[in-house]
């Protein structure tokens, strides 16, 4: 058994899972936003905690999730004052989104692993 879905259904289906990542790391960054203005101490524990490892994996997913959203949110606007709607122009501005979206966790990856 084999699911095949079209550039269209693969872009919205990033655009959830995106969108539910987004989600579930509010309470990280509410906790973070909290020790990095309690005092000295808590926002250099903070800067420390920025270079292990779960927070550098934690940050590149949350780039491609952000960057993906953003431009998937952006598609689904336009499509709904209908501009991009018909199928070949859908096509090709999904494959922009998805494209844009792995470039942008490319870059950002670089920028925290290098």
């Amino acid at each position: 058994m084999r699911i095949h879905l079209p550039v269209t259904g693969v872009n919205s289906f990033g655009h959830r899972v995106s969108g539910a990542l987004l989600f579930l790391t509010i309470p990280i960054f509410i906790y973070d936003f909290g020790l990095s203005i309690k005092d000295a101490a808590g926002f250099n524990s903070l800067l420390a905690d920025f270079t292990t490892l779960p927070y550098k994996l934690l940050f590149t997913v949350l780039a491609w999730a952000i960057g993906h959203h953003l431009l998937a949110g952006i598609r689904f606007l336009l499509h709904e004052i209908e501009i991009g709607s018909s199928l070949p122009a859908s096509k090709i501005i999904s494959w922009f989104v998805n494209i844009s979206g792995v470039v942008i966790f490319i870059l950002v990856a670089g920028r925290i692993w290098l």
